[in-house]
């Protein structure tokens, strides 16, 4: 059985593997706030334990056993994030807190049933792809383009935030921005990037600045 350190150790491999399935030691130990001695002492225990490839001086590799580990936390987490938003009426900035103490239970028929009682969705609250039982991802969202990356003229829908602080989304909260809304980006500020958008729904305007575009996750 896995501690729950090793447990958020997975977890975070799996959210900063590029394409290549390569995370840095340093990226490793700003995501989780520790030492980098901290955190490279934990990779070679995962290691150890066929989680993770790790040679010195070179980039992590998550292996086959460390993916679908990890995957599976993923999915218990977002899964109470749904459940707490859907079925408990909880606001989608108040449950990435909870859902952390909840992944860590180890009982899978009971992150079944709230799946069951969800109707098996494929994202959660934040617009996030939620693994499946064995661990992969089969409805990938696509969450690639930010908004920053958009152009004036552009009408584009927001399907997830990179982001799920609480700060960020009582931000958001404040503003009235939720997924599903739909934009139209008015003009940019060539000096540093901020953005006057069209909600589409109430004609509102907004200025958002370069750093909140940046979470924002789009399609066209």
């Amino acid at each position: 059985m896995n501690s729950q350190t090793e447990e958020n150790y997975l977890k975070a491999l799996f959210k900063l593997a590029s394409q290549e399935n390569e995370i840095s030691l340093s990226e490793l130990s700003k995501k989780l706030s520790v030492s980098t001695p901290t955190a490279n002492s934990m990779i070679k225990r995962l290691h150890e334990k066929e989680f993770v490839i790790y040679e010195k001086y070179k980039p992590i590799k998550l292996t086959q056993k460390g993916k679908t580990t990890a995957a599976l936390i993923v999915r218990k987490h977002r899964l109470t994030e749904m459940f707490l938003v859907e079925k408990m009426g909880f606001g989608w900035e108040k449950v990435h807190a909870i859902a952390e103490q909840i992944e860590h239970i180890k009982s899978p028929i009971f992150f079944d049933k709230m799946d069951e009682l969800l109707g098996y969705p494929n994202i959660d609250p934040h617009g996030s792809p939620i693994p499946n039982k064995e661990g992969l991802i089969e409805n990938k969202v696509n969450s690639e383009l930010k908004l920053s990356d958009c152009n004036q003229g552009d009408r584009v829908k927001l399907v997830a935030v990179s982001e799920s602080s609480l700060e960020f989304l009582q931000f958001l909260n404040s503003r009235k921005i939720s997924l599903g809304l739909e934009l139209e980006i008015l003009e940019i500020e060539k000096y540093d990037g901020t953005m006057k958008v069209l909600f589409l729904e109430n004609n509102n305007e907004e200025v958002l600045s370069k750093i909140v575009c940046e979470k924002l996750c789009v399609s066209q």
